[in-house]
């Protein structure tokens, strides 16, 4: 029997992100147990950009509750991320453990690849900002494979399964959770090849950059359909397995030229370190 991990992305108990969740495992036809995760309730610290957990095995150095969100993703078989949308974007706590993710390439063999969907969740219809986008960053960074992410509609609590083309789309996002991979088709149209992201910034001279990937490309045009030529990248960190180890191996060889230049850097830095008025926080 596989085991489905569903994250939530909110502390609201029995609200739309997590029975969204349950609607969704309830639709997967494949033998499954479910279980939930509220991500705002583990105690995730800031990263320090320390590099010490690409430095050996120990990962992670800040005590707090990575390794636990880590070990239940780990021992998934498969994801299912659901968010609520603050103020146009995600909720924070997508954010804040994605940026402890230079923890996650010492587990590299442990997450690669886990087939994943996501949902967004929004009060206001159309008003959802970057939340499909945060969802995708926080799949791509932990390295799942991606099958579909969506968003659906509903403020109060409950209130998306009151609507019957959710539960459809709900049952659409169970049947690509486990779907049998299709043969390998070149990516084209109005999508990354890359990371498969549909999100992109424009500049002058037709040049585009994926806004999942950060990959570059430009914009083609004929006949009345636009498409997106993605171009060859000297640092590609997304697409393959390899391509995540070489990133490692890359961040590792940046310990090696921050010895080398340390002496150059202080100096740098000496010439900022004038005091100046600090506020800091006020606790009883």
């Amino acid at each position: 029997m596989k085991m489905v991990l569903g994250i939530v992305g909110s502390l609201r108990r029995s609200g739309n992100s997590e029975v969204v969740i349950k609607e969704i495992s309830r639709q997967v036809r494949v033998p499954h147990e479910l279980r939930l995760l509220r991500l705002p309730e583990f105690d995730l610290k800031y990263c320090n950009a320390c590099y010490r957990c690409l430095m050996g095995p120990q990962g992670c150095v800040l005590k707090d509750d990575l390794n636990t969100i880590l070990d239940a993703i780990a021992e998934a078989d498969a994801l299912i991320i659901a968010a609520p949308t603050y103020f146009l974007s995600g909720s924070a706590c997508l954010k804040t453990f994605i940026d402890r993710g230079l923890a996650f390439y010492q587990r590299s063999d442990q997450l690669w690849g886990k087939p994943a969907v996501g949902i967004g969740v929004a009060g206001v219809e159309e008003k959802e900002g970057s939340t499909i986008l945060d969802i995708e960053r926080f799949l791509l960074v932990l390295m799942a494979k991606q099958k579909s992410v969506r968003m659906i509609y509903g403020a109060l609590p409950g209130e998306t399964m009151l609507n019957q083309e959710n539960r459809a789309l709900a049952k659409e996002l169970a049947t690509a959770l486990f779907a049998e991979p299709q043969q390998e088709e070149v990516r084209q149209g109005l999508c990354c090849s890359y990371c498969g992201g549909e999100t992109f910034r424009f500049y002058p001279g037709n040049k585009v950059r994926c806004m999942l990937c950060s990959e570059s490309g430009k914009l083609l045009g004929e006949g009345g359909q636009a498409s997106i030529e993605m171009l060859p990248s000297e640092h590609p960190f997304v697409a393959t397995e390899q391509d995540a180890l070489n990133h490692r191996d890359w961040l590792l060889g940046m310990l090696g030229s921050f010895k080398e230049k340390k002496k150059t850097l202080a100096g740098v830095r000496g010439e900022y370190a004038d005091e100046v008025p600090l506020i800091k926080p006020v606790r009883e």
